[in-house]
């Protein structure tokens, strides 16, 4: 079959379709808006018979304002009711005149037997007689009549009318239409005027019609635009003014007259029918604004200030300039300099959105704890703006610009560093001189490993480009110090003992440093969140209920609920709140000294199988921890003595070694099947963080292959972070495990049999031994106690007036672990 014969048909049938799509636009239109143009007819039909002038000025008036409704309406339901005709439509019309529908068979698809022969032939032989049939389509005339929707034939009287005032009239006559305006018939019988008075835009006050107006006295807005028009002939009224103070003002005579009144005084318009007034003028008063009340502070550091200000017409802008009142800044240490020039620091008032703004009683809200200014003393000047472009300033208010406080005082360091390097860029060498001394021994001072990283790349970018700080660095290295203060402050602790203290320096600084109540709340929270999961923790080590009344003991046998404890630190918020700091002081150190003796024991009755079968691999984990922190300590000092450490260089080749081979030796502990915990949620998150220090210690690898060494140190700070918390999960897991062998979950005591611990968490015998013959590394909270004591080894090392005998012994079992 000719495939080409049905498409052939159908392009025959375009321009008949396009005909019947002309037609379906005349018929809609037709019906659609027949009332229209039967209005437009009559109405052209009655001006021409001059219908008009043969009635009265208001019945000639109404005529044509009903007329003009009227033909509104029709225009209005004329496009309500017209629907626009597709072409689809025009195609099925024309396909209804035509046997079989021939157009709708041509687009059909043979959905059932297209796979049969035979099936497929009639389905062929049909599309070529629908074919045939659809190249005789002819156009499809459009239906024009009305008579369903005109039963009484007025588009008919319209028509006729319109020809007898044509035949009988003139089409001129619509010229006559003009004698209806104000001023047409009018100038016939004498003179007049019209004058309008427009108040300006910003005072909101309407146009006064003068005409309209009664009173011998106009009490107007400064600035009013007068508009007068003078009717008839030239020199009958003429224009008399005193308000505009105009010196090239044109004749008196001349019909239209423009100025603005800018002074009070008299108009006064001169000739029959003329009226005069007397002119009060309104001047436009400069705004006011002030600050009102106290400047507060929230926990979050936003400061918060209200203002009032007010305006005859309108308050349209309003902003504060808040500048450093170097007069009253407490000028030693790092502000001992002259501060480098900075611009004072502007900031728009909120406005109200209605549009009535004579009187605005607003708070300013905003958060300037990154600037310079923050805890500064500073000038705050407000200023507001009308729409004349008149503006007020406030008196200068003296105060300290609110900014966050930080509680830790490591993060407080850091900020103050960072005021001193925004102060003046010359205090570069001493910050990098303070920031040495604080990192010297972070054992202690830093938990944060990831922000002690960062802090030691920070420092050494500074230390190079001391002297040749440019501001763009300036800014750069203060942003980085301000993420680093953010971690220490608000770092999220992998330990509920590390938050615990943090939680307790924040409070005891917070008491320090006189801290708002918003302030107050918001640390009471973090450390009563910190302490619920810290005995919740524990609590779950031993087996015990968290929200149960087990009480707590400490090593000189007191106890305490929980009920006990949280009534300890109610007082201890109501007196912060009160401002009793020596009591609330006095509180703090008692609650820090339960919580630092608190034990929650251990059972007795521990397995010993699952304890031996992940012994060797914690170690070795341990073990890997401990290189990897070496390995870091070694990629700092290369980039601090300005080794390239790029993958063509030896070093950096042997840096990338050792990162590689720890990362072997971790994936390898990880195949061996020896982890403890398998199975348990512990264990599976455990071997979980391990991954994640993998994949860490390899792209460290990379980096330090790429010459990135701040890359690295970024990694491998990862890897340890991620490293510590599988060490963690892992010993947690193998805590329990051993746990699970005492049957009846018995609670062994921390005393001895005295009452008495030796200095190592030993018990003191009663048949005259010292000590037991307990492990020291025994119990879930193995590894923070061994952290513990590498931390008391460090600290004794540095300690200068030790003998140097007992210095070097602890420097070697430093070497060794």
């Amino acid at each position: 079959m000719d495939q080409g014969k049905p498409e052939q048909a159908l392009q025959q049938t375009l321009v008949p379709l396009r005909l019947t799509l002309l037609g379906l636009w005349a018929e809609r239109l037709t019906r659609a808006f027949w009332p229209l143009w039967t209005l437009f007819i009559a109405s052209l039909g009655m001006i021409s018979l001059g219908l008009l002038d043969r009635i009265p000025l208001e019945a000639g008036w109404f005529t044509l304002i009903a007329t003009l409704t009227g033909i509104l309406w029709a225009l209005i339901h004329g496009i309500r009711s017209f629907h626009r005709p597709t072409r689809d439509a025009a195609m099925a019309r024309l396909d209804a005149t035509m046997p079989g529908r021939p157009l709708a068979a041509l687009r059909d698809s043979q959905v059932i037997g297209a796979d049969d022969p035979m099936s497929r032939a009639v389905w062929d032989a049909h599309r070529i007689r629908m074919a045939a049939r659809a190249a005789q389509a002819r156009p499809v005339e459009p239906d024009l009549k009305l008579a369903s929707r005109d039963p009484y034939a007025l588009r008919y009287m319209a028509l006729t009318l319109l020809v007898i005032g044509v035949t009988f009239g003139s089409l001129w006559r619509v010229a006559a239409l003009s004698d209806m305006t104000p001023g047409g018939p009018a100038l016939a019988a004498g003179p007049t005027w019209e004058g309008w008075a427009r108040p300006p835009a910003d005072t909101g006050k309407p146009t006064l019609y003068l005409a309209d107006l009664t009173g011998e006295t106009l009490t107007l807005p400064a600035g009013t635009a007068i508009s007068l028009r003078l009717y008839g002939e030239p020199g009958t009224l003429i224009l008399a003014e005193t308000v505009s103070g105009r010196t090239d003002a044109p004749p008196a005579s001349q019909t239209s007259q423009d100025f603005t009144a800018t002074k009070s005084g008299s108009i006064a318009i001169e000739g029959p029918g003329g009226r005069t007034w007397q002119i009060a003028l309104l001047p436009d008063r400069p705004p006011a604004i002030m600050p009102k009340g106290d400047m507060t502070r929230e926990a979050d550091g936003r400061f918060k200030q209200a203002f009032t200000a007010t305006d005859d017409y309108g308050v349209t802008k309003g902003e504060v300039t808040i500048a450093l009142d170097l007069a009253a800044v407490d000028r030693r240490y790092g502000l001992t300099t002259d501060p480098e020039a900075a611009k004072p620091v502007t900031l728009d008032l909120p406005l109200p959105m209605k549009r009535d703004r004579r009187q605005v009683d607003q708070t300013l809200i905003d958060d300037l704890s990154k600037d310079l200014l923050a805890n500064l003393p500073v000038t705050m000047i407000f200023q507001a703006t009308d729409a004349a472009g008149q503006t007020a300033q406030s008196a200068p208010l003296k105060t300290t610009l609110p900014g966050r406080r930080f509680f830790d005082p490591l993060a407080a360091a850091l900020i103050e560093m960072r005021r001193d390097l925004l102060w003046n860029r010359s205090n570069a060498p001493r910050v990098v001189q303070v920031l040495k001394a604080v990192t010297y021994q972070p054992e202690g001072v830093i938990r944060n490993q990831k922000a002690y990283l960062r802090l030691r790349v920070l420092i050494a970018e500074l230390d190079r480009n001391a002297t040749t700080l440019t501001p763009e660095l300036r800014d750069s290295l203060a942003e980085e110090l301000w993420q680093i203060s953010l971690m220490i402050e608000d770092g999220d602790l992998a330990s509920a003992l590390e938050r615990l203290k943090r939680a307790q320096d924040r409070v005891d600084q917070a008491i320090k440093n006189g801290a708002s109540p918003a302030e107050i709340d918001a640390l009471m929270q973090e450390m009563q969140q910190a302490l619920n999961d810290y005995m919740r923790q524990q609590a779950q080590q031993n087996g015990k209920d968290p929200d149960s009344k087990t009480s707590q003991n400490d090593p000189q046998g007191l106890q305490m609920t929980q009920d006990q404890l949280q009534q300890m630190l109610d007082k201890l918020q109501q007196l912060m709140k009160e401002g009793k700091t020596a009591e609330a002081q006095e509180l703090m150190n008692q609650l820090r000294d339960f919580m630092n003796n608190m034990k929650v024991t251990q059972g007795e009755g521990q397995g010993q199988g699952q304890g031996q079968s992940g012994g060797q691999a914690m170690q070795d984990l341990n073990q890997t921890l401990r290189d990897q922190q070496k390995l870091s300590d070694d990629s700092f000092r290369d980039m601090q003595q300005g080794q390239p450490g790029d993958g063509q260089g030896d070093q950096g080749q042997a840096l990338a070694d050792r990162q590689k081979n720890l990362q072997r030796q971790l994936d390898n502990l990880q195949k061996g099947g020896q982890l403890p915990g398998a199975g348990t949620q512990n264990g599976t998150e455990g071997r979980k963080q391990l991954g994640q220090a993998g994949r860490a210690m390899k792209d460290a690898e990379q980096a330090l292959r790429d010459g990135d060494l701040a890359g690295a140190l970024d990694k491998q700070a990862q890897a340890l972070d991620a490293l510590r918390g599988g060490i963690r999960e892992l010993g947690q897991a193998q805590a329990e495990a051993q746990q699970q062998g005492n049957p009846q979950g018995q609670a062994s005591t921390d005393q001895g049999p005295q009452g008495r611990r030796d200095p190592l968490g030993r018990d003191s015998g009663d048949s005259g031994r010292y000590g037991s013959d307990k492990s020291l590394m025994q119990g879930p909270d193995v590894y923070r106690r061994a952290q513990d004591l590498l931390d008391e080894i460090r600290k004794r090392a540095a300690e200068q007036a030790r003998p140097q005998d007992e210095r070097s012994y602890l420097k070697r079992l430093l070497d060794l672990f």
